[in-house]
């Protein structure tokens, strides 16, 4: 019978008719306003449940007739309050149990058992007979079970086994620890998302795809028929409210079942300015409606012009958050649809666009939100737990990925798709980039980022990012300088990897800020990025530093604040957990919504020549004076007397540490290094400092500081100080001096000079 369990891929949802509302049941709304049919049944709310660690249900003939030892309330997990269970320990394996009536209305149709999402392995038994497995914490899935049921009551038996540190499946950012920590938070055993039944006709609806053309007005239909299709045809129509607008009827053809619609003059869909189509798609036999579902669309066009990521033909700076979608009661599970929406209008009121849906598959009326809200989203995966050197382990990521892409592709909110997070440089790494990739075949509508953040290994990713943390808006400037000036080579997590190489794509800081903000007691036991700001007034400081040095650069289409809000013990939100307010929202909102310099000029990247004008020890040694014990405040001026430091080749640090070149070891707190250098001429087109440190860094070009780098790099990279640089510049002799401060780690610094002319 497992053949009878259907992927997300071929399954048809629908909506529940007003007769069928149940105010009791929690979660009482339609799971899926993107494909809703009349007859259905929610089936949230009490069910049976037991724990079963000792892996011993199935012996115990747990899968019919026999009770469980307590209760819980579907769909949230067992870990929540909301569930009534609040088990926050591991669990192996769960059960649950409950009883339904088909009504009336139902009897005689094919009936799909469906549920939303279930985290790990689900198997499912009717009335005793196994009707369905599936294997993925985050998609959808649904069993036929029109040959189990019978009249008056049945039984529906849950299983699922949730082995989170197994390494072969998704955890996104559930805990591997007992408890929660850093930025992984409490897990998700079970249901999480709602359990339904619904009635189909013998040939139905299982599938759809749609393309919106917004240059022609064209919708390219693509559906999936299951059942006998002689005879039968296929009737779409496209409405703007009561409005006929297009319509199209085609012959039923099983899964290759296209129809085309042609909408004259269409409105776009537009970030905070959507406009959705109706759309009604009906299967018809002998004058007879057979099937019958309602959805929408929206027109709108995400496209990549060389380094621009365009939507409907404009620059639109990408103003996202990070929202990992945890909440205090209902941990993965929102208390209720007001609370999807109000996520999206709290992250709205701060002044955000859209957001990347972090390390999550979202539940599908947050998508339906966004698009109802015009809120621009990331579609990603929840790959941290996985192996990626399993085959088995990406052979299931695969599966589950297409189920994600096969679910969420028809939403105009989504505006790309990332199924991989902060991944590492080995073989597995890289294969798993190269595997997912399949997404830019699945669905070509959208840009595709291969992994966000530290190692891109897919030459043809179509998006470039990094992930940069430095609390300095100083510092964090100083880092895109020269991206900013030259559209050229800028920064990323892991520059030392040749394979990961700025190709020219369109560039966003994808993660930055984290900053903790929490007042009065409990700062200490916060957790977030760098030092944390304990004042209203200092952190809107950072704040407005950190988020113009992102907005002043052409070359970048967009950033990620992290994050909406706080989770747990991680204290960076711009809400608390509860999703009260910090502070007046408006304070960031007015730092966010200015005009970026993407929206308005015109960039062209610049070509230049770059030649060493004080060559760094990357691939020659350059002799340095330097101490490790503090100096005096005049160390860094011309005159200072040096003669007492010792003298060694650079770079200065610790083997291991990634991108370095060590000569000299420097395993302390702190060095201070001085180098003296001729300069015939100052003439250049752009002039900057070649510069790899672990970690804060300091630069002085005769006593006057030019750079104040926090954080470290992981290889060489120029840093843009043009002007710095000819000021404290002058023909003759200079001075060059260096501070490095360390705190734990891996550690190195090396310093050179390059001018550059035009090509």
């Amino acid at each position: 019978m497992l053949h009878q369990c259907i992927a997300f891929g071929a399954t048809a949802l629908a909506i529940a008719a007003a007769g069928h509302a149940q105010e009791a049941v929690p979660r009482p709304e339609h799971p899926r306003p993107d494909f809703e049919r009349a007859g259905w049944l929610n089936l949230n709310g009490q069910w049976q449940f037991e724990i079963d660690n000792e892996l011993t249900g199935d012996e115990r003939g747990l899968a019919t007739g026999h009770d469980l030892e307590g209760t819980i309330t579907v769909p949230f997990c067992p870990e929540s309050r909301l569930s009534g269970v609040a088990h926050t320990d591991f669990m192996k394996q769960v059960w649950y149990r409950r009883e339904f009536r088909v009504p009336r209305e139902m009897t005689g149709q094919r009936l799909l058992l469906h549920f939303g999402a279930v985290d790990w392995h689900a198997r499912v038994w009717v009335n005793g007979t196994l009707v369905g497995e599936h294997k993925g914490g985050y998609t959808p899935f649904a069993c036929e079970i029109t040959n189990q049921v019978r009249s008056g009551d049945n039984e529906v038996v849950v299983c699922a086994r949730d082995d989170t540190r197994s390494g072969l499946q998704a955890t996104g950012k559930q805990s591997h620890e007992r408890d929660s920590y850093g930025c992984v938070y409490t897990r998700t055993t079970g249901i999480w998302q709602t359990v339904w039944l619904e009635a189909v006709g013998t040939t139905y609806l299982s599938d759809f795809c749609l393309v919106p053309d917004s240059d022609t007005g064209r919708v390219t239909f693509q559906g999936t028929v299951n059942g006998p299709c002689e005879g039968v045809k296929l009737r779409l129509k496209a409405l703007a409210g009561p409005r006929t607008v297009a319509h199209d009827e085609v012959p039923a053809r099983g899964r290759s079942t296209l129809a085309l619609l042609k909408v004259d003059d269409p409105h776009l869909w537009q970030p905070g300015k959507p406009y959705l189509y109706d759309l009604e798609i009906v299967l018809e036999k002998d004058g007879h409606d057979i099937d019958r579902v309602r959805s929408y669309f929206g027109f709108r066009k995400v496209h990549v012009d060389g380094f621009r990521m365009l939507i409907n033909d404009k620059p639109v700076f990408q103003r996202l958050v990070l929202d990992q979608g945890f909440y205090p009661d209902g941990i993965y599970t929102a208390p209720s649809d007001e609370a999807l929406r109000a996520d999206i209008e709290l992250s709205m009121a701060a002044g955000f666009n859209g957001a990347r849906l972090h390390e999550k598959v979202f539940e599908p009326r947050l998508l339906y939100w966004a698009d109802k809200l015009g809120y621009i989203v990331w579609g990603e995966y929840p790959d941290w737990g996985v192996d990626h050197d399993s085959a088995a382990a990406m052979g299931q990521v695969a599966m589950e990925w297409r189920e994600v892409l096969h679910r969420d592709r028809n939403h105009p909110s989504i505006v790309g798709w990332c199924p991989l997070n902060e991944t590492g440089g080995g073989e597995g790494n890289a294969f798993a980039q190269a595997l997912l990739a399949v997404t830019q075949s699945i669905d070509p509508t959208r840009p595709f980022l291969d992994a966000s953040g530290y190692v891109h290994l897919y030459p043809a990713t179509d998006v470039y990012d990094s992930h940069n943390y430095d609390q300095s808006p100083e510092s964090l400037a100083s880092t895109y300088a020269m991206f900013r000036a030259t559209g050229q080579d800028p920064w990323n997590n892991n520059a030392s990897d040749p394979r990961s190489a700025y190709r020219g794509q369109p560039y966003f800081v994808s993660e930055y800020g984290g900053t903790r903000f929490v007042e009065g007691e409990g700062q200490n036991e916060a957790w977030g990025y760098g030092s944390p700001t304990t004042s209203l007034d200092a952190f809107i400081e950072r704040y407005r530093g950190l988020t113009d040095a992102l907005l002043d650069n052409p070359y970048m289409f967009g950033f990620c604040y992290t994050q909406l809000t706080d989770v747990e013990q991680e204290q960076n939100g711009i809400y608390k957990y509860d999703r009260t307010p910090k502070y007046d929202p408006a304070l960031v909102r007015a730092i966010n919504e200015r005009e970026a310099a993407y929206e308005r000029e015109s960039a062209v990247r610049r070509v230049l020549d770059w030649r060493a004008v004080v060559p760094s020890s990357r691939q020659e040694p350059q002799t340095w004076r330097y101490t490790t014990e503090a100096p005096p405040q005049s160390w860094s001026e011309t005159d200072f007397d040096d003669s007492a430091w010792a003298t060694g080749p650079g770079g200065f640090g610790t083997e291991g540490t990634p991108g370095s070149v060590v000569r000299t070891v420097w395993n302390t707190g702190d060095i201070w290094l001085r180098r003296s250098f001729e300069l015939d001429s100052l003439e250049c087109a752009m002039a900057a400092l070649e510069i790899h440190h672990d970690e804060d860094a300091e630069v002085f070009i005769n006593g006057k500081r030019i750079l104040a780098a926090g954080g470290y790099t992981t290889n060489y990279a120029l840093r843009e100080a043009t002007d710095a640089l000819r000021d404290a510049l002058k023909p003759g002799q200079n001075m060059l001096a260096v501070h490095c401060h360390q705190t734990t780690g891996g550690q190195y610094i090396d310093v050179g000079i390059r001018f550059a002319v035009e090509k």
